[in-house]
Parts: C-alpha cells; structure tokens; sequence
C-alpha cells in the first residue's frame, strides 16, 4: 500500500487566501482585510478654516432709518428742512424766530412749553455743525439700543434739565441785583443740550475701553470752552447736560437688558 506523502510547498506555491490577504498587504493592510480590495488612501477629515475675517458692523446702522430709528429719523428730518428753509429766509426774521423761540428767563416765565419745544428745533451753526452730525450718530446709536420714546426723554431730559439749571440762577442773579435787567432776554436756543445729555447716557452702554476716551475727549472740550470764557452759561449747561446723561445708566442699562435680552 503506498503511502502518499504531503507536498513541502515551495516558494512558487502561492499561499492560502487567508494567509494572503495578510502578507500581501504587510506594509499597508488593505480595506477589511480582504483580498484583492483596492487601496483607499486613509484622508484626515476635512477641517473648516477659521474666519479669519474681521467683522465690521454694517455702516447702515450708524444712519438712522425710518423703521429702525423712528425718533432719530423724524427729528433729523426736521431739523434738516428747518435749517434749509432758515437758510434762504431773511436773517432778520430768522433772527425774529429765535429770538421768540428763545429760552431766556422772560419767555420761560410766559411760555415754558412752547419755548422749551420751539428751541429744540434750530440747530446752532447750521446743518454742518459739530452738534448737527453727533446728534444724528449719538441718537441713532442709542435709540438702536433702547428704543425711540426713551431716547426721546432721555434728549428731553438733557435739554430743559440744563435749560433749567443755567436760566433759573439768571434769574435769581437778576432778582437781587447781581445781573442787569437785559440778562433776562439772553438768547437761548439749540440741540446741544439735548445731544451732551444724550451722548453721556450712550456712553454708559459702551465698553470701558470706548466709554473712558470717549468721556475724556468730549469732557476736555466742553471744559476748553469754559476757560475761553466765550458763552459761560451755554458752556455750564454742556456740562450739566452731560453729567444729567451719566446719571441715566443705571435706567438706560436697565432698559437696554429689557430690550435685548
């Protein structure tokens, strides 16, 4: 009987399939393992690059607008009209109209209302001047922050505050002897209250590191013109007028939480 002895595999001999799919793929493992299966290149996953770009708020949103800005919008426009009609009238009835408008101490005893109201709508120095363009950006940055009716007392609350704070002492000066009579009809008129009490509320809702400089700068300003001694009462009121806005953070805060969560 003859006995059959194993074949010794030789070098030519190809392995088995399970041992192949192993070997043959020593030095990088195919796919599963399996043989035969195509090479895949193994790819990190794809990462997203950072945004690297630097975001700059839309300039629209330093002009006021009807929607966003109702208060801000109106008012401008009508200031707008009033300087340009001011403009191409006569300069003595333009002079009329203040004059009348004016809140000195006389009118301020016969109508304070209507003069309180009527001198919010000329601006000092026309259109171009520097209260003209910060009331357009301060009051639209800070009605975008708390809303028109607020911002609207708050510029309120700045412009008879200092109206009051500077008229009432000419008064009382005139009454026991210290001023002349004529410093009773001192003409008395503008935006510029109303803007200092506006821009220190705004300041209050910004950031230490444009809060303290922007303080700085408009409070070195305002303390030039006092030592230029030009218009000392105006000059007190930009002051007071200022110092009526800082005292509003804790409610402008307040309200801009309200409004935005």
């Amino acid at each position: 009987m003859e006995r059959t002895v194993p074949a010794t595999p030789s070098d030519d001999t190809p392995a088995p399939a399970s041992v192949a799919g192993l070997l043959d793929g020593m030095p990088r493992q195919r796919e599963g393992g399996q043989p035969g299966a195509a090479e895949t290149p193994v790819t990190p996953p794809a990462t997203a690059a950072p945004d690297t770009r630097l975001r700059v708020p839309r300039l629209r949103r330093l002009f006021p607008t009807p929607a966003g800005t109702p208060f801000t919008f109106v008012y401008g426009a009508v200031l707008a009209v009033g300087s340009l009609v001011a403009a191409h009238l006569d300069p003595a009835l333009v002079h009329t109209l203040r004059q009348g408008s004016s809140t000195d101490v006389a009118h301020l005893v016969r109508t304070p209302v209507l003069v309180l109201v009527a001198s919010a709508l000329w601006i000092a120095g026309g259109i171009l001047s520097p209260y003209a363009v910060a009331l357009l950006f301060v009051l639209t940055a800070l009605e975008r922050r708390i809303g028109g009716v607020r911002t609207a007392g708050v510029f309120l609350l700045g412009h008879v505050g200092a109206t009051l704070a500077t008229e009432v002492p000419i008064g009382l000066a005139v009454l026991v002897g210290h001023l002349p009579a004529s410093s009773l009809h001192r003409l008395d008129y503008g935006v510029s209250f109303g803007v200092a009490a506006s821009l220190g509320a705004l300041s209050g809702l910004l950031g230490p590191w444009l809060r303290r400089p922007l303080l700085a700068l408009f409070g070195w300003m305002l303390v030039k013109d006092l030592i230029a001694f030009t218009d000392p009462m105006t000059d007190w009121g930009h002051l007071i007028a200022l110092t009526i806005g800082v005292a509003t953070w804790p409610a402008v805060r307040r309200w801009h939480r309200v409004r935005h969560g």
